[in-house]
């Protein structure tokens, strides 16, 4: 789908939502309807305008629902916090582990790894280029009782800028539709660092009268397009640390590669649909308390990786012995097909689900691509089956929730999977949570099999499965939030200084804790985390900085009479100790080990963010002291972190 045919559609439909929310401001004004809620929330909402909005009827801010994937409910939020702040980025997540190459839209270095929430099948690979990639548990449906926009916007780095749009809207309340795009064009500040992606996502949501049918379904389309330069020349390196004024402009600098790009593309279908076999009500509250249901779920998604230049890079890469081939694309595609039967009692076993999926799988190249190549086989491809159930109760206080499914046999998909918690929540004071993953897979396709007109870059492995288990604690409190997760990996897969897969014969031991706390006092704030880091076996391929902080003071308050404004005001300090970060290659589009370079580096941020009504704005200095600190940053060695750079955006939401 053009992205210019998308962007015109999603701007007729917020001027047309614009207009509309106006006109019926104006007819409404007389009849001062506003949002209903209690005394505290009318207080809370205030200064976001909700009390200003005039709706149809009374409208609570509870009625414009997100649902997440897994159905947890939440709510438009159209308040200020320093959450926001942190979610304020090209992500739109917080991104505390990750370390952000200079240009948004480029790839993220790892400061900490997360194992909790792995998927069941290997995936393509090229994970370097997937960072922004939405997965199926990070789309979201709506259910809103008028349309609904929101917009979030960023300046980009030199020229350009990102862009986030949702619209979506109920045509009746159990039938509800969504569009949104992110787009981004960035063109960076050294050469060969252009960034154009895209996120386009369409849902919608529908139910009967008497929830008897549900059916739920999205579709996205996305790509990433990068500009690679390869990092800094040596002498240019020399230039930028010893801080010499004629180079002061970036675009100066030279770097190794002047005429690369790689492109990521992918498409998926999703459809999740059920109907109720039995039901039977409450006599008091006529809500359901035990109901038999059928259900299926479609997944279809393909994926696709290449890497271009005009020009061979010898120097860097290696020996070229290209094929007259006119097609490098690495292409994969996943289709899987679930049957599940779900039983649900209120007062016996609570949800119970038992599922059986049937999975096709193609991943690999239409044509041999170098001459010298010794591969034998262009593509991997199969089927396979798997049964599992989930299982989801409520006891007292406690919440337990079960995944597990097992793909018998001896395929690329073959493996297990289990996935259990236990959730108690003590009278809103505090919420512990227990969890246990296990994970048997495949590695990722591209480590298996890999195709390039660079001798180097060819192979076909047989690896075997890739066994994960991740024992979790989390506690949150008004008084400290905090994490700790235990770690095991057998087999772990990565790639060598070489640029080449390897698997470690060892066993990976990774111990991760992280902590949270702010202090409060009159208008200002002091919010901490910390992030210990421990790899007792298994260091020589698994780094990571041993300590991660993030620091931010700030000011909180309204300002001018009537308090129509409010502004947060603040400064954070983010440091990681030093450790032999991954290098980055941009032909495999992945992290490698290497034993050179070490990277660790304070950063200070300046913030001025603020609130009027139902619009937040954002001003950003990154980096604010490196006018005069040393040149030590670096996102991954050859590539320089962002210097002193303003930012300004904005998100607005609006409701008719």
């Amino acid at each position: 789908m053009k992205k210019t045919t998308i962007l015109t559609f999603l701007l007729f439909a917020f001027t047309l939502n614009s207009l509309h929310a106006q006109s019926k401001l104006d007819a409404g004004a007389k009849r001062k309807k506003t949002f209903v809620g209690t005394d505290g929330l009318i207080d809370t909402l205030r200064n976001t305008g909700f009390t200003k909005v005039i709706l149809s009827g009374k409208t609570k801010y509870t009625d414009y629902k997100v649902f997440s994937h897994k159905r947890d409910t939440s709510y438009i939020d159209t308040t200020l916090t320093l959450k926001k702040e942190y979610k304020f980025n090209y992500l739109r997540t917080d991104n505390f582990e990750l370390l952000a190459f200079h240009n948004q839209g480029q790839t993220f270095n790892n400061l900490g790894y997360s194992f909790n929430n792995i998927k069941q099948f290997p995936d393509i690979g090229f994970t370097a280029k997937q960072f922004s990639y939405l997965d199926i548990d990070e789309i979201e449906y709506y259910e809103v009782p008028t349309p609904t926009t929101e917009i979030s916007y960023r300046t980009g780095l030199q020229q350009g800028q990102f862009v986030d749009a949702l619209f979506t809207l109920n045509f009746s309340k159990r039938l509800n539709f969504s569009v949104s795009y992110k787009g981004l064009r960035s063109l960076g500040a050294y050469r060969q660092s252009l960034a154009s992606n895209g996120n386009f996502r369409g849902t919608f949501h529908y139910r009967t009268k008497e929830n008897q049918y549900e059916i739920r379904g999205h579709l996205t389309s996305q790509d990433f397009y990068n500009e690679e330069s390869g990092g800094l020349t040596t002498s240019a390196l020399e230039s930028f640390i010893s801080e010499n004024p004629d180079f002061d402009d970036r675009a100066r600098l030279d770097v190794n590669l002047t005429d690369s790009e790689n492109q990521f593309d992918s498409n998926r279908i999703y459809l999740e649909q059920s109907y109720k076999l039995l039901s039977n009500k409450d006599t008091v509250t006529k809500k359901d308390f035990s109901n038999l249901k059928i259900g299926h779920i479609f997944t279809s998604e393909s994926k696709s990786y290449n890497f271009t230049q005009v020009g061979a890079t010898t120097a860097i890469f290696g020996n070229v012995n290209a094929t007259d081939a006119t097609k490098n694309l690495a292409e994969s595609k996943i289709t899987n097909n679930e049957v599940n039967l779900e039983f649900n009692s209120k007062y016996v076993l609570g949800k119970f689900k038992a599922k059986a999926n049937y999975t096709n799988y193609s991943y690999g190249y239409d044509t041999i691509l170098n001459s010298n190549s010794a591969i034998n086989k262009l593509k991997l491809e199969g089927s396979a089956i798997s049964i599992g159930a989930d299982w989801n109760a409520k006891i007292k206080n406690f919440q337990l929730n079960a995944n597990a499914s097992i793909t018998p046999g001896s395929g690329r998909l073959s493996g297990t999977y289990l996935k259990g918690e236990a959730v108690y929540e003590k009278d809103s004071l505090f919420v512990v949570k227990g969890s246990l993953l296990i994970n048997s897979k495949s590695a990722n396709f591209n480590t298996l099999l890999h195709q390039s007109s660079y001798d180097d870059y060819n192979w076909e492995n047989d690896f075997s499965t890739v066994n994960t288990r991740d024992l979790g604690f989390t506690f949150n409190s008004k008084w400290i939030n905090a994490a700790l997760n235990f770690t095991n990996i057998d087999n772990y897969t990565y790639f060598d200084e070489n640029n080449t897969p390897q698997q470690f014969s060892n066993q990976i031991t990774y111990l991760k804790v992280k902590a949270n706390r702010e202090f409060k006092y009159w208008k200002l704030a002091l919010d901490n985390t910390i992030m210990y880091q421990n790899v007792s076996s298994g260091s020589s391929v698994f780094r990571v900085p041993e300590i991660v902080t993030r620091n931010t003071f700030y000011y909180t308050d309204y300002w001018f009479e009537g308090k129509p404004m409010l502004v947060n005001i603040g400064i954070t300090f983010k440091y990681f100790t030093k450790y032999k970060a991954n290098a980055y290659n941009p032909l495999l589009s992945e992290f490698t080990l290497q034993n050179t370079d070490e990277i660790g580096f304070p950063t200070f941020d300046v913030f001025f963010n603020a609130q009027v009504r139902r619009t937040r704005l954002y001003l950003k200095v990154d980096n604010a002291t490196s006018g005069f600190s040393k040149k030590n940053y670096f996102s991954a060695p050859n590539y320089p972190y962002r210097d002193f750079t303003v930012r300004f955006g904005l998100v607005w939401n609006w409701f008719i």
